[in-house]
């Protein structure tokens, strides 16, 4: 064995690599939303998706948190569950859980193999692919219920040429507005493409755009009218309790905030439409894990706390967290992504930090340069570095508690192996 480009042990040899290479490569080509590639690449492959149940998760903020949390209820269940997430943090077979496993890379490697000749002759794009591996992989490896992550939007993202059946929406909120819409309206609509007419649909939207998701005729359950009442518990978690078919349903969460609870119950009420009994979806609730959202950290004597606020309405929700949690001002490590609404972003995160530590995540072109941000956290001391490194090393000299990093999922996924002690990978990130 030989150490590979991703900095793990290579299992599969030069195939494997130069398999990601690429793979990765097509980041490069863009977005390009329609179904009629991955719908062709898919049916190529035998379209592995019929072997399989499907859950579809969208939403703004929370997808992911809401998609571990209902797959993990699942295999509280007895059931074989797949999740499907994206991107990943550091490496690329976080993408592919079954059965609360990563699958292995020689077993990625075999079914990317499968695929590639099949996504050339379709010209498919990097989501696109990594959407139809996702289906061949749970196929082979017999799962019985995917949970689907949406990439971006709902309506002509490549996870919605599978046919739920049941979806969820966790919120709407504006981000990638160039593709979606600068509305909530706008981005509504593109969102409940992934609800089905006549089928179960679980949301936690509200307000103005409630009549669009209404408007697709699936049969909808909203939160707010299923959520009883939400008792926080710092740093345990939450307490939660949803109105179920048989009575109440009073659940533990181990996730933060607000926000994380919110996130719990929609799974839980998704599990409790999949029919799976109360205590079933207590014990899976309770056992959800989710790295990278309020995720605490020990390193050097203290903690860190890791977030994938990149957009205003997740640094929102995470200064709330902060506050629900009793934090004060706090050091912060930030680098974002160029193209997403930074000022607003930090205009949401001024109030909690007492310093800043700008720094870029490295293997990201879409990566803003650290010394243009310092403008947007006006009356903040701020530090200015290169690297994911170079910020952790400004933060130990400052020995504190606790302190932040947030900004973008990229950054997240170059400084959490750096806090771990464990390998980091090498890869350009796109998408």
């Amino acid at each position: 064995m030989s150490a590979g480009h991703d900095g793990r042990t290579d299992v599969s040899g030069q195939a494997w690599q130069a398999a990601l290479e690429w793979l990765f490569a097509r980041q490069r080509f863009g977005v390009h939303p329609g179904l009629g590639r991955v719908q062709a690449l898919l049916a190529r492959l035998g379209d592995p998706q019929v072997s399989f149940r499907t859950v579809l998760v969208g939403g703004t903020n929370g997808k992911g948190s809401t998609a571990a949390t209902l797959a993990a209820t699942l295999r509280a269940g007895g059931l074989r569950a797949g999740l499907f997430t994206s991107p990943h943090l550091t490496h690329f077979t976080e993408r592919f859980v079954v059965d609360g496993q990563e699958l292995p890379e020689e077993v990625v490697a075999a079914a990317l193999a499968r695929v590639r000749p099949e996504a050339e002759a379709v010209g498919a794009s990097f989501f696109e692919i990594v959407t139809a591996l996702g289906a061949l992989l749970f196929a082979e490896s017999g799962v019985q219920v995917a949970v689907m992550e949406v990439g971006l939007g709902g309506r002509l993202d490549a996870t919605n040429a599978l046919d739920p059946v049941l979806s969820v929406v966790t919120n709407v909120g504006l981000d990638h507005t160039e593709f979606l819409g600068s509305t909530p309206q706008a981005i509504a609509a593109e969102k409940a493409g992934i609800l089905r007419d006549g089928r179960p649909a679980v949301v936690g939207v509200g307000g103005d755009v409630e009549a669009i998701f209404a408007a697709t005729g699936a049969d909808l359950w909203r939160l707010d009218d299923y959520l009883l009442g939400v008792r926080l518990l710092g740093w345990e978690g939450a307490q939660v309790t949803l109105r179920g078919p048989d009575g109440p349903v009073t659940l533990h969460t181990p996730l933060l905030g607000a926000h994380g609870a919110r996130n719990a119950a929609l799974a839980a009420l998704a599990a409790l439409r999949l029919d799976l009994p109360a205590q079933t979806v207590a014990r899976g609730v309770a056992a959800a894990q989710w790295p990278g959202r309020l995720e605490v950290l020990p390193w050097r004597g203290g903690r860190v706390l890791l977030d994938g606020a990149h957009n205003p309405d997740g640094a929102q929700a995470l200064a709330a967290g902060l506050r629900d949690l009793g934090v004060g001002p706090l050091p912060l490590v930030f680098g974002a992504a160029g193209d997403k609404d930074i000022g607003a972003v930090a205009s949401a995160l001024r109030d909690s930090v007492s310093e800043v530590i700008l720094t870029r995540a490295v293997l990201s072109p879409r990566a803003a340069e650290p010394a243009s941000l310092a403008g947007l956290f006006a009356g903040v001391p701020v530090t200015v570095t290169d690297s994911p490194a170079a910020a952790l090393g400004a933060l130990a000299d400052r020995a504190a508690p606790l302190a932040l990093v947030c900004g973008s999922l990229y950054l997240l996924g170059e400084v959490r192996p750096l806090l771990l002690g464990e390998a980091a990978g090498h890869r350009e990130r796109w998408q």
